[in-house]
């Protein structure tokens, strides 16, 4: 039996992305393998501070997020876990008046466009919902239905999922070349279980996902799409455990923070705040220095922690686009083809609603999600020699 006659479609990339999309994929009849470079959950999807939220999203995407939290209500039921997704709350503090009225502005026009999931609350509120907050924080925006996860056993649950939908999952297995052969694609990958790389037969499918995440553009130009992509190397601290200090997610208007507590009682501390990515060594370096401004944010915010130990530090690789929005539907030059990635730090809230996108758009040729202005044309250059080394 020859590849083509195995499998339908051929999700690149292992991350959270490609999982949803195989996980939908399989469970709608469609025989399904993942190329994976590394390992599952490698790079962006393992290292996410796992933000699920729709609070300061850009509306280009909002539809679309307020689809995905409604699926993450209820994750157990796609994936048997709750990921361990608490949704507690998000909230971004102002610290003066002057960013206060930003947050204002920003609720304010959203209502006029009919959304209602983001709120102001003033200082007395900010200090009910965050007692530990430092006094010269004078409110907040806040989405009550948001929260974090955990990526570890959201990675664990859509894999088990997916395998149970019977999706094949072929780790150290990665794309060399994308040819077309007739009416589907050839993909030559490296197989490398048991030793050193070696050539493996291509495999043929009539469709590919694009999901490689930090080297999904070099993907896409395989099939292409030109697609300039830059990369992030977002940085996170994790701290001791201490004694439970604060429920909701915190965040700060205009600077670099994202600060939370986990289950185990570790504060994780992030922000977006960039080491320094290598694609082809397909590592990233923490930078001590600029790591300091997260830790001088959260002490800030939140004096109490001045003296709690910090215990690791790290990075992960992902993509980001020009306007820090996704790449997610068809190829613009390559029939059979669909790109999930760009996501640009922000996601790991998308994960459930993405992969039904896709889904509907491979099975059924179209979908009722709100994926328009997310489309790779937008994004285009006319050759591959405009595309970034």
């Amino acid at each position: 039996m020859t590849n083509r006659a195995v499998f339908d479609v051929a999700v690149i990339g292992g991350g959270l992305h490609g999982l949803s999309a195989a996980l939908h994929l399989g469970r709608a009849g469609k025989r399904v393998v993942v190329l994976e470079r590394a390992w599952v959950g490698r790079h962006a999807s393992g290292a996410s501070a796992a933000g699920v939220r729709t609070l300061n999203r850009d509306v280009r995407e909002l539809d679309l997020s307020l689809e995905s939290m409604e699926m993450w209500q209820g994750i157990a039921s796609l994936v048997g876990d709750d990921c361990g997704f608490h949704a507690r709350g998000q909230i971004c503090v102002a610290e003066d008046t002057m960013n206060l009225s930003k947050l204002e502005a920003r609720v304010v026009e959203l209502s006029a466009k009919g959304y209602t999931h983001e709120a102001i609350i003033d200082a007395k509120e900010l200090r009910r919902q965050v007692p530990a907050i430092s006094a010269h924080c004078v409110g907040a925006s806040i989405a009550v239905d948001n929260g974090a996860a955990d990526p570890h056993r959201a990675l664990a649950a859509f894999r088990r999922s997916a395998q149970a939908a019977g999706v094949v999952i072929r780790e150290g297995c990665g794309v060399r070349r994308i040819e077309r052969r007739g009416s589907d694609w050839a993909i030559d990958t490296d197989r490398s279980p048991d030793g050193p790389a070696q050539q493996a037969e291509p495999l043929v499918v009539p469709i590919v996902v694009n999901a490689a995440g930090a080297w999904a553009g070099r993907i896409a130009a395989m099939v292409g799409d030109v697609i300039p992509l830059g990369t992030k190397a977002s940085m996170m601290i994790v701290s001791e455990r201490i004694a439970p200090m604060i429920e909701p997610v915190v965040s700060i208007m205009g600077r670099s923070l994202s600060f939370k507590q986990s289950d185990q009682g570790t504060l994780v501390i992030g922000g977006g705040l960039q080491g320094v990515p290598d694609l082809d060594r397909e590592t990233s370096e923490v930078r001590m220095g600029i790591l300091c401004k997260g830790a001088r944010a959260a002490t800030d915010l939140f004096p109490c922690v001045r003296d709690v130990r910090i215990v690791r530090v790290w990075s992960g690789l992902e993509a980001k686009t020009a306007d820090m929005l996704p790449v997610i539907g068809p190829a613009v030059n390559a029939p059979g083809v669909f790109h999930s990635f760009g996501y640009s730090g922000h996601g790991f809230q998308l994960v459930p609603v993405v992969g039904a996108a896709l889904t509907d758009l491979i099975v059924s040729g179209t979908t009722r999600r709100a994926i328009a202005a997310l489309s790779a044309r937008r994004l285009m250059v006319a050759s591959p020699s405009e595309v970034s080394a």
